[in-house]
């Protein structure tokens, strides 16, 4: 079997149902590499645990956060919060031998390559406002008012930054450098838990869940940054759509009275690379 780039996220590996999927994730050739874009648990234990089990199985794992691993949960023996636990967390996959958005990006050689794959780590900054609403503090306040309020706002600490918004901001500062010292030579996959364009956040059940989803700051980062493909998950539902010619995937595995209410709608981990199926 010829090498491929999957994909996945949101394991949420403290259900057990979960779990037991997360053991039946094998590569089919030696070479095949995984991305794992976020929340592959909620207490740092679980998240190492599946991620050294992935390291294990795969030639080369590819991880970017997502806000679940973030969390500073009462259940978690680590207290650390905000960017120390971020860092600590990407200090753990470099001893496993996992690459995160601190290092240098690599390049995919195989079958449907060579493509950069850039792990992002980009947060939110709540301009994915509610529908009718003009500022944050409304936005939030139909959200209360929905009873749809993310526990981030509970547990993922944004220290050292004073709010979330604030280290959305220099996370973004941080990747634009590096994106734009790409030589645009190659085509790019990139990688972030949250999805990239508010377009995507549309589907939503609860439109006021979508401010804790992305930043318009990346709407058009698919086209300035020549990708060939954008992966996400956070929504928990998972599909692709097509954006400029740009093939954006959905590969989260979320929770399981998700996938009891709506059932499985495609092969997981998705494959990237080679691309299979057309176009738009």
């Amino acid at each position: 079997m010829s090498a491929r780039l999957l994909a996945l996220s949101d394991l949420h590996v403290a259900y057990p149902e979960n779990r037991s999927v997360l053991e039946d994730v094998h590569p089919t050739s030696p070479d095949d590499w995984l991305i794992v874009a976020g929340d592959a648990g909620e207490v740092t234990a679980d998240v190492q645990s599946a991620l050294a089990l992935l390291a294990r199985r795969f030639a080369q794992v590819i991880w970017a956060p997502g806000n679940h691993e973030l969390w500073t949960h009462p259940k978690d023996p680590d207290t650390s919060r905000g960017e120390e636990r971020y860092l600590r967390l990407v200090e753990f996959c470099r001893s496993i031998g996992v690459l995160t958005p601190e290092d240098p990006y690599a390049v995919w050689t195989g079958p449907g390559g060579p493509a950069v794959i850039a792990p992002l780590f980009l947060l939110y900054d709540y301009t994915f406002r509610a529908p009718g609403t003009d500022t944050k503090e409304q936005s939030l306040a139909r959200a209360h008012e929905a009873g749809v309020v993310c526990s981030d706002e509970y547990l993922l600490h944004p220290d050292p930054h004073p709010t979330r918004e604030a280290w959305c901001r220099d996370r973004l500062e941080r990747t634009r450098r590096r994106l734009d010292a790409l030589d645009g030579e190659l085509p790019v996959i990139l990688v972030n838990h949250f999805p990239l364009r508010r377009h995507e956040t549309a589907i939503l059940h609860h439109p006021e869940f979508a401010q804790w989803c992305g930043t318009e700051e990346t709407d058009d980062w698919h086209l300035r940054y020549g990708a060939r493909a954008v992966v996400y998950g956070h929504l928990h539902i998972p599909r692709t759509t097509w954006h400029d010619g740009v093939r954006f995937e959905e590969v989260s595995l979320g929770y399981p009275r998700e996938r009891r209410r709506y059932g499985t709608v495609r092969p997981w981990p998705v494959q990237i690379l080679p691309a299979t199926g057309g176009g738009p």
